[in-house]
């Protein structure tokens, strides 16, 4: 009798995959500080962090984390990879609660978190003293979104090395902004974005009585910008006193299909 095409006696074994799981960071946990997670972690997991204060840098390589703060978590200390206090390779990042403070680099572009995946979402945290907020200039694809978020006193300029750090700083498809705030930016730009789009939705974007900032809104290379609802201040001490948002200063490379500038 001829066998089915389907019958077989013996059948292949399927790769296992991992179930998604919830990784607690604390000093009364498995994982004592962010890198012992990231170390573990499976595409997919969540990662939740106690509250404290942790000398700790992440390099963060799966795809589709969530990492969140439970409670008053702030992050410091040297960078990994001489680059950031969260590297996050992996795609379609999530980023909650948490505070990045005092990220600095031997290059001058020590950032709070440095993106080298495809999508990045951060919401509801906290960039003080960095060199760089966020860097995100390596992915060219995707988007980056940024939601209920603080910046302050961020940046710094070392023109024999790299030039200057920012508030954020970022090359994607798409960078979405909405309700942050950003504040006293030492010197560099509060936003710079070398993306296709950039959004920019209900921001305060201020320099304060000592901010020193270049630009308050940067697209050097072009690219279409919408901005709606937003309060703009440049400060006494600017460093480019006579422009808060500029396009295309340094070339065309990204159509400029469309400007809307609404309510700010």
């Amino acid at each position: 009798r001829r066998s089915e095409p389907w019958a077989s006696s013996s059948i292949a074994a399927l790769p296992e995959v991992p179930a998604r799981r919830t990784l607690r960071v604390g000093p009364d946990e498995t994982y004592r500080t962010p890198s012992a997670a990231a170390a573990v972690a499976f595409p997919g997991d969540t990662i939740l962090i106690d509250a404290g204060h942790y000398t700790d840098c992440s390099v963060w390589n799966a795809d589709n984390l969530t990492i969140q703060a439970d409670g008053d978590v702030v992050i410091d200390g040297p960078v990994c990879d001489d680059k950031a206090l969260f590297v996050i390779v992996g795609r379609n990042a999530t980023v909650r609660g948490i505070t990045f403070r005092g990220a600095k680099s031997s290059a001058g572009n020590g950032a709070g978190i440095r993106e080298h995946g495809k999508t990045l979402t951060v919401e509801n945290s906290t960039f003080l003293d960095n060199e760089n907020g966020i860097l995100a200039a390596t992915a060219k694809s995707g988007t980056i979104t940024i939601r209920n978020s603080r910046f302050e006193g961020n940046g710094t300029c070392i023109q024999e090395k790299l030039g200057c750090s920012h508030g954020i700083y970022v090359a994607a498809a798409l960078l979405r902004v909405e309700n942050s705030t950003f504040r006293a930016q030492r010197e560099g730009h509060h936003i710079k974005s070398r993306s296709d789009r950039t959004e920019l939705t209900g921001n305060t974007i201020e320099d304060g009585a000592d901010g020193t900032s270049s630009y308050l809104v940067d697209l050097p290379d072009g690219g279409s910008l919408v901005m709606r609802d937003n309060v703009l201040e440049k400060g006494a001490k600017s460093q480019n006193a006579n422009c808060a948002v500029t396009i295309g200063e340094e070339s065309t490379r990204h159509p400029t299909a469309e400007i809307v500038l609404e309510n700010n």
